[in-house]
């Protein structure tokens, strides 16, 4: 071999190297992970419970808000854009996914408008998630007046981090009105889930002390991508109590602490006495939170988990997913798949006490890798509303029993093997 040749063998070594390390980076978090089962002997509504999640989580639970659940676009996109029609002072908005489209061009019309006006709007994409967004929508809110940015754009001085996505899905008005869930800005979200064309989900129109908190979690970004601190009583007014909710925000990231959203899922499960109900767009679970989900069917906790059917908008997320089943369904864990059309809602409800909500997912992205922000809401009576609204997508569902996951066909055995390693990246 010349020198030549060994120079280049040498070089693309090199960059081999170099492309397997960021790989590595961007596909891990650095931290130690919970991998010990977390014993809770405290049920749910003890104030012990209470004390350690807020301790645990960092913000306290707040008391005093009002909560609106709204299901589907046609309730979820209005109320979000009367709610930014009514700001005077300021808008923050921060979201995963943006894309053209009619719903896409009606909210960059409103938060345009409303920096004509003078309102303060400062709007946050992820950007892999607005790939789908036309640059000009972009472009003419800038022109209006809105602070547009991009989180984490692609960027050689960050391919480390390229992976590390925000998934917050924030809307906070005036610092008095907040928006979270699990809608993203995208035609897909609109309609009332009358179609596969048309996705089902859920956001909630928030009111009260806990909308300072999330004004926190969106700021957390904000000051991340951009350096700035939006502070004052036109980001930060004093809140009265609006309702008998009780209430607290919490995030999440890959690089300011990973496993908050990991620690408040298995700390909910374990606490569990009577019932766990969760809805998830993408159950992807990781061993510790599968053994958690047995342990509680093993003490008698009836466990029923709803996940997307015959229509998903990723195969991979299925076909992992269903891997995961087996241990559940054997300890008595109940599984429907959803069927009318996708089913974007993310949704925890444990003893008809607590119902978890926000952007983040039952998967291993979400507690590893994504930026995420999560609302606890504690209150007997809205956790009712919202046990009857699961009831009521649980009966859209097929019933998933062992023998058919033990009769599954070869061909899925084959994809969930050569999948498995992708597991966290899905």
């Amino acid at each position: 071999m010349s020198k030549k040749d060994v120079a280049w063998v040498g070089a693309l070594s090199a960059l081999l190297t170099v492309l397997l390390g960021l790989v590595a980076l961007n596909v891990t978090t650095g931290e130690q992970r919970i991998d010990e089962q977390v014993e809770t002997p405290f049920a749910l509504g003890s104030e012990q419970f209470a004390r350690e999640m807020g301790a645990l989580l960092g913000p306290p639970i707040l008391d005093g808000n009002a909560v609106t659940a709204l299901d589907n676009g046609d309730e979820i996109f209005p109320a979000m854009l009367a709610a930014v029609d009514s700001a005077e002072r300021t808008i923050t908005f921060e979201t995963y996914v943006y894309w053209s489209g009619e719903i896409g061009d009606r909210f960059a019309e409103a938060l345009a408008r409303k920096a004509r006006e003078g309102v303060r709007v400062h709007v946050l994409v992820d950007w892999a998630g607005a790939l789908k967004m036309d640059d000009a929508t972009l472009d003419d809110m800038a022109e209006a007046g809105v602070e547009v940015e991009q989180y984490r754009p692609l960027a050689w001085y960050r391919l480390d981090r390229m992976n590390s996505r925000t998934h917050r899905k924030l809307l906070v008005v005036d610092g008095r009105v907040g928006f979270t869930g699990g809608v993203g800005i995208a035609d897909v979200w609109s309609g009332d889930a009358q179609s596969p064309d048309h996705w089902r989900d859920m956001h909630f129109r928030v009111e009260g002390p806990v909308v300072a908190q999330m004004q926190a979690a969106f700021l957390d970004n904000w000051i991340q991508t951009t350096g700035a601190v939006l502070n004052g009583p036109d980001y930060f007014p004093p809140l009265e109590a609006a309702g008998t909710v009780a209430a607290h925000t919490f995030t999440s990231s890959a690089e300011g602490g990973s496993d908050s959203m990991r620690l408040m899922y298995l700390m909910s499960i374990t606490s569990a006495r009577e019932s766990i109900d969760l809805a998830s767009a993408y159950f992807v679970p990781d061993e510790i939170m599968v053994r958690a989900l047995v342990a509680a069917a093993g003490r008698g906790v009836r466990v029923r988990v709803l996940v997307p059917g015959p229509h998903i908008d990723s195969e991979l997320v299925r076909v992992s997913s269903k891997q995961l089943w087996g241990d559940l369904l054997a300890a008595g864990v109940e599984i429907s798949v959803y069927q009318p059309t996708m089913i974007h809602t993310k949704m925890l409800i444990v003893d008809s006490r607590m119902v978890s909500v926000g952007s983040t997912n039952f998967d291993v992205r979400s507690f590893e890798l994504n930026d995420e922000a999560s609302l606890n809401l504690y209150d007997t009576a809205f956790a009712g509303r919202m046990t009857e609204t699961f009831e009521a997508d649980w009966a859209d569902g097929d019933l998933y029993t062992h023998a058919m996951w033990a009769d599954r066909p070869w061909t899925e055995r084959l994809a969930e093997t050569v999948i498995r390693p992708l597991k966290s990246q899905l």
